[in-house]
């Protein structure tokens, strides 16, 4: 291969004897990364920490909501089914794409290779539709509570989640499975071919597509209706204060007890809007913008985005489940009923 014969003439005997490859005794192996090993155990552990966490904090959600059935509402079949889908994405994706990043190869396989990479692109884009779902859940139960009910019912959310899933797995797999997101790159350095190279490169088109179909519309869409909600929000607490004509005194608790409900929802939306952007957005404008500037993104840093976007399902159960009263009540119940086995858990209610 071209690279292999460049690398060859600007190496010595010794350099060669030290080159790292995916595959020794393919001489068409791809070269493995070369990293200090103090460096390479410290990532790994904190990436395990990490998958370990996405897994177990998101299946804790699907137990708690599978199990009390005062806990079974359109909303938290949302969020069960995000669950679900940050607890597949932590056990099917994250782990491979672990060793990918730091060893620098794909031990697996082109087939895998192409079935991880497609289920890797569905999950995360299933992910953050359904945090957009979960927005406009929370737009029509707050702006509009008269007609909810009989808009965001168990079926409606159903039928919902399962076009999410359709959509996402069909455009995932067709566009990877096609080979349309490295059409026309053939030629470029940076599509490698050697064995042992899994990367999920996009061209100009697909990643135009990639970041405005599964972030830039979604994300304004959720910051819409957020943005909408606060206000809701501020001008019912502000009409609330207004109508108070008791005492002084339960006027000023009121307004208070207003004040800081306002604060609760504005400080709820503010987390869910800034992990899903500090998360998402920089992978996406690179994305967006590294087929024009020739993929002049460092590989490292290209999978170091990809993990800050993995990071948002790590960070959803706490979001969604464990910040709101009754998930920590049912929390509290299924670990000390179920898994410390103590007896004095059963006076705990919702």
């Amino acid at each position: 291969m071209a690279w292999m014969d460049a690398l060859n003439k600007n190496m010595t005997d010794a350099d060669v004897e030290n080159v790292l490859l995916c595959f020794p005794h393919q001489p068409d192996s791809c070269l493995r990364a070369h990293r200090f090993l103090a460096l390479k155990v410290a990532v790994y552990v904190l990436l395990l920490a990490t998958i370990l966490m996405t897994v177990f904090g998101n299946l804790l959600v699907i137990i708690t909501i599978s199990h009390f059935k005062q806990l079974h509402s359109p909303t938290n079949l949302i969020v069960l089914s995000l669950a679900l889908v940050d607890c597949l994405l932590g056990c099917l994706i994250m782990p491979f794409s672990m060793v990918r990043w730091l060893e620098r190869c794909w031990f697996l396989g082109d087939i895998f290779c192409k079935i991880h990479s497609s289920l890797d692109m569905t999950l995360s884009i299933v992910s953050i539709l359904h945090l957009s779902l979960v927005s406009i859940d929370r737009y029509l139960a707050i702006c509009e509570p008269l007609s909810y009910r009989m808009r965001m019912t168990n079926g409606t959310v159903a039928v919902c989640i399962a076009v999410i899933w359709l959509f996402s797995l069909t455009y995932s797999f067709g566009v990877v499975m096609s080979n349309a997101n490295i059409t026309g790159l053939e030629n470029l350095s940076i599509f490698s071919s050697c064995v042992g190279n899994c990367a999920l490169i996009y061209n100009k088109e697909s990643g135009i597509i990639l970041s405005f179909v599964a972030f830039f519309i979604p994300g304004t869409i959720m910051i819409s209706l957020y943005l909408k909600i606060f206000c809701v929000v501020r001008q019912q607490a502000k009409v609330m204060s207004e109508r108070v004509t008791v005492r002084r005194t339960s006027c000023e608790t009121h307004i208070h007890s207003s004040e800081q409900r306002e604060w609760k929802a504005a400080k709820t939306l503010g987390i869910i809007m800034g992990m899903f952007l500090l998360c998402w957005l920089p992978f996406f404008i690179v994305t967006l913008t590294d087929p024009f500037l020739n993929f002049s993104t460092p590989l490292d840093v290209f999978d170091a985005l990809i993990w800050f976007g993995y990071l948002n399902s790590t960070f959803n159960p706490l979001v969604y489940g464990f910040f709101y009263p009754r998930f920590q009540r049912a929390f509290k119940i299924i670990i000390t009923k179920y898994v410390l086995h103590l007896s004095n858990a059963s006076h705990l209610v919702l």
